[in-house]
């Protein structure tokens, strides 16, 4: 399935099954996102993994939504490996959405850059918030807005706006879930001066509602199977259905590449 590209992303990537893809690691990420924090400029940034490639595979106007992103990161390390398959062979880790978040609230904190967290629910916001203050007790949580878990009307969406920018943060973090938080992050893209960064199940992580998978399942690409394990009627389909499916489509694309 062919994807029309639409804006050339910021950072040099190469395409996974019609997505621009980041050759990025975490310095290089944290950088350029700490950069538009301090330039004030509306930047749109996601951890992706193969479920949001597969979602952009299937979708070619979610496609053309995450080509208009200035950074998308390897999330999973299925995507990593089809970077370096593909020729990124200077990528040695992935940029795992939960880890990139704790880098540049890190990075935030000591730059005096405050950060506003979308999504989730209030419950795993004042959480969240908690412990990252914990972890970084320099880092400034200007404002937090709960998912409403629906779309927004035109008057909620500009109060939420208005909200952000109020608030004088610096750094938008997203955790709305794929696809809908990119559509978020890119829909406003203009109107939010500020890096928007989708980082996907992070915000339960870090609030300790949702366990991570050890580290030696993730280096092994296996974290899917550890979250199958505790969510599987809501993950099922996504691990036993687009995870051979990516290998299927990217195989074929490999050979593509190579003839």
């Amino acid at each position: 399935m062919d994807t029309k590209i639409t804006i050339p992303p910021a950072a040099p990537s190469l395409q996974v099954l019609g997505v621009n893809v980041s050759r990025v690691d975490y310095d290089t990420a944290v950088a350029a996102i700490i950069d538009a924090a301090k330039a004030r400029r509306s930047f749109a940034a996601t951890a992706l993994a193969v479920h949001g490639v597969m979602e952009a595979y299937r979708d070619c106007a979610f496609a053309g939504t995450l080509n208009q992103m200035d950074l998308i990161t390897p999330d999973g390390q299925p995507v990593r490996w089809a970077l370096n398959l593909l020729g990124a062979r200077e990528l040695k880790d992935r940029v795992y959405g939960p880890t990139l978040m704790l880098k540049v609230c890190e990075r935030a904190a000591a730059n005096e850059l405050p950060i506003f967290l979308y999504g989730s629910t209030a419950e795993v916001l004042d959480r969240l918030s908690r412990n990252l203050r914990t972890m970084f007790p320099r880092l400034t949580v200007s404002g937090m807005k709960a998912d409403r878990f629906r779309d927004s009307s035109p008057s909620e969406d500009a109060e939420d706006v208005r909200l952000i920018d109020q608030s004088g943060a610096r750094i938008v973090m997203v955790g709305r879930g794929c696809p809908r938080q990119e559509k978020w992050v890119v829909a406003h893209l203009g109107k939010i001066q500020a890096p928007m960064i989708a980082v996907g199940a992070a915000f339960d992580f870090h609030a300790g509602t949702l366990p991570q998978a050890p580290r030696v399942l993730q280096d092994y690409g296996l974290e899917w199977f550890f979250r199958l394990m505790h969510e599987p009627k809501r993950l099922w389909r996504r691990y036993l259905i687009l995870n051979p499916l990516f290998v299927l489509s990217f195989g074929r694309q490999l050979i593509r590449s190579k003839s």
